[in-house]
């Protein structure tokens, strides 16, 4: 095999396109991916990340482009011939195998010396942290141990790269988010090089340093996760990841330093140039954390607006407001819980000024 000189393209996904008669699951997709990256494939249920990841493993054949990893051009080779390993949401652990013998499955039947297969499957027991259960059956874990013990299989054989289909999708929410951490600090230790596929944010921007978002086929944006949240480049990414207040409006005011541009109920204030003219319509993506709610009204004729309090969540740490502007729009606003108990909070029915700085929203022209 050859290898890749350039880690930065060790998994390289050259224009690959995959057509189930006519419709094009994964549609011309290109992407580099870097030796020991976590990288999340992220989208809605159809948009083609798992037929994606399906191709990387060997399941589905591209239509048309090329998959090389390492240098090697993946084309032809079945998947028991892929220098990789690939864990599926339902785990597959053999349910009549202890833990012990789920993880020697592999290097069995890759007939490895016995005291070869012991000295790996104690050292995948102790990286994720089961060696005291190492008799068990699966159905004698919790959730999270058989997880663990799927992540254990897959890397005992020691891939150069690791495929996850929704990983953590069977787990609930308190132990799917304290699992996230172990499971990136495990890979990590590995140094194995990951693509996973979730239809989760919260769970792509947790453990990925890097995100491409789908939709039908295509690669809207590709980017860290901050890069992501704070930058999307198209509304679909703005809307699908995290919360976020959509207003459309017009430029009116178009100068290399600032813009303004005129919504329903407000003028938006952006304290840097656009890629744009007067009289274009443009969407501002204003993330409800970014704002800051007052009973006053602000000063400034700017970037403010008032309405009245409809609906509150209180989540702990954060509170939840929506807001009814004059236009008939909801605008969402999210506020840290500082204070336990404080004297002016706001409730139902209030009317307030909600405002937000030069810096807080994002133009986006598509």
């Amino acid at each position: 095999m050859s290898t890749s000189a350039d880690n930065t393209k060790f998994l390289q996904i050259q224009d690959v396109v995959k057509d189930f008669g006519g419709y094009k699951a994964v549609n011309h997709v290109n992407l580099d991916i870097a030796k020991g990256e976590i990288f999340a494939l992220l989208g809605s249920s159809g948009c083609g990340k798992t037929t994606l990841l399906r191709m990387l493993a060997g399941f589905e054949t591209p239509t048309s482009g090329r998959i090389i990893l390492n240098g090697q051009d993946l084309a032809g080779l079945p998947p028991y011939e892929r220098p990789l390993n690939m864990m599926f949401q339902s785990y597959a652990l053999f349910p009549h195998l202890t833990v012990w013998d789920n993880i020697a499955f592999g290097l069995r039947r890759d007939n490895w010396p016995r005291d070869k297969v012991a000295e790996r499957v104690e050292a995948m027991l102790k990286l994720v942290q089961l060696s005291k259960y190492a008799k068990r059956k699966p159905h004698q874990l919790s959730g999270g141990q058989q997880q663990r013990v799927a992540l254990a299989r897959s890397l005992a054989k020691q891939p150069e790269m690791l495929l996850l289909d929704e990983p953590l999708g069977a787990l609930d929410k308190k132990l799917r988010e304290e699992t996230q951490i172990e499971l990136v600090n495990i890979i990590e230790q590995v140094g194995v090089t990951c693509v996973m596929v979730t239809h989760d944010q919260e769970e792509a921007m947790t453990m990925a340093s890097r995100i491409a978002v789908m939709s039908e086929g295509r690669f809207l944006q590709v980017g860290s996760p901050a890069e992501i949240y704070e930058t999307p480049a198209t509304r679909f990414v703005a809307d699908f990841i995290g919360n976020v207040n959509l207003m459309d409006g017009t430029v009116s005011v178009d100068e290399a330093d600032h813009v303004v541009i005129d919504c329903a109920d407000c003028k938006h204030y952006v304290g840097h140039g656009i890629t744009g003219t007067v009289g274009m319509s443009v969407t501002v993506a204003l993330r409800p954390e970014k704002i800051t709610l007052q009973r006053e009204k602000p000063a400034d004729p700017y970037n403010c607006v008032a309405g009245k309090i409809e609906e509150m969540s209180y989540f702990g740490s954060s509170t939840v407001y929506r807001v009814k502007l004059a236009s008939g729009q909801v605008l969402a606003v999210s506020t840290a819980n500082t204070e336990r108990h404080s004297e002016s909070a706001l409730t139902w029915g209030d009317i307030v000024w909600a405002h937000w700085s030069p810096q807080a929203h994002v133009v986006l022209t598509q």
